[in-house]
């Protein structure tokens, strides 16, 4: 991670396949992929922390296999953290979750996290053999197997949703013998806020449709049962938040050139008007000066926070629009929210969570618990 103010920036990619509504254009799947990977690897050289891939299994979306997407990534990368917008943890089977991200832990040198959803697809359960009116509980179970398989060298296990195990060893082992870090996301579940606190583990809200007062809700739920469960105070949660941005030099610009992107997108147009949903939700189009001081003021609701991403490619932007997007971002943005958000940060406050950094606290605790 890069030294400053203990957070972590980056980007969150649904990896939607969209026509471009100015050319009427829709990239093939394999431009798609291929865009995703340079954008990745322009957040590493425009020196992010992070890239996050969703999961989907359903046109018009391409990330079915976020492991195999993260490898390749992580073998043309150095620093950046690869991670996951999504994992299903609902409709994968957790033993395959615990292989194919223990496996890319590897292989990364531990430059991975990932993020526990439940997608918001309703088809895939039954695709994977699940039944959505059990998402929840489903969520619960499998995430309950996950956590042991990668802290228990022979688990002896058995629930309700798969077939039970028996001394069973999940291959390989995490690297250093240290888990990946988890998040929990979710938009509108308090179950999840109260999974991640349960664990102790991270809360991620992705900050894209809903109005500020939601997402601190949400996240004021999640730091006060963490501190419940006894993981710390409620200012020592771990919080991640979503943002979506468009930007250039003059903020006329910016909305006059994403207004044709934003009327059409799939997931928000012919809805609300591009003024009532900058004004109601946290999406900022405009100067690179807006979108910091939008940021910053995510600070205000939620407390002192780890992780910020930014929804940057989507809604059939072009790749060229999306790498320039990146630019702005990584050169005039990231760098004064570093500095601001590390102004005033109270020493209490955790910094992001890296593979590195969970190693030693682990030894640390290890060699404590000896000399006790």
């Amino acid at each position: 991670m890069q030294s400053g103010s203990g957070m972590q920036f980056g980007i969150f990619s649904v990896g939607d396949v969209t026509p471009d509504p100015t050319t009427g254009r829709t990239p093939s799947e394999h431009e798609r992929i291929k865009a995703m990977v340079a954008i990745a690897l322009k957040a590493e050289e425009v020196g992010l922390d992070v890239f996050a891939t969703g999961e989907h299994h359903n046109p018009p979306f391409v990330p079915s296999s976020p492991t195999t997407m993260l490898g390749y990534i992580a073998a043309r990368t150095e620093r950046l953290i690869l991670s996951t917008s999504t994992t299903l943890i609902t409709t994968n089977d957790p033993v395959k979750i615990a292989e194919d991200f223990a496996m890319l832990q590897h292989l990364a040198g531990g430059r991975v996290d990932l993020m526990m959803g439940r997608g918001n697809t309703g088809p895939v359960y039954p695709w994977f053999g699940k039944d959505i009116r059990e998402g929840i509980n489903l969520a619960v179970e499998n995430y309950a197997l996950l956590h042991r398989l990668w802290r228990e060298d022979v688990v002896t296990w058995e629930g309700k949703f798969r077939t039970p195990l028996q001394s069973f060893t999940s291959t390989p082992r995490p690297l250093d013998g240290v888990a990946p870090f988890v998040w929990h996301g979710s938009i509108r579940s308090p179950e999840i806020a109260e999974q991640a606190a349960y664990y102790g583990d991270g809360f991620f809200h992705n900050n894209i449709f809903w109005p500020q007062e939601h997402t601190k809700k949400m996240v004021d739920l999640y730091r006060r049962r963490f501190a419940h469960y006894g993981h710390g105070t409620p200012e020592q949660a771990i919080v991640g938040l979503g943002g979506q941005v468009f930007m250039r030099k003059n903020s006329q610009d910016a909305v006059k050139e994403f207004r044709p992107y934003f009327d059409n997108a799939p997931v928000y147009g012919h809805g609300p008007s591009l003024e009532e949903f900058t004004s109601q939700t946290p999406l900022t189009v405009g100067s690179p000066q807006q979108v910091i001081d939008r940021t910053l003021s995510f600070r205000d609701s939620v407390g002192d926070y780890q992780r910020q991403l930014f929804l940057m490619d989507h809604a059939g932007l072009p790749l060229k629009t999306v790498l320039e997007q990146l630019d702005i971002l990584g050169e005039e943005v990231v760098p004064v929210l570093r500095e601001e958000f590390a102004k005033n940060r109270p020493a209490n406050v955790p910094d992001a969570p890296t593979h590195t950094a969970r190693v030693t606290a682990t030894r640390s605790g290890i060699e404590s618990e000896v000399t006790a």
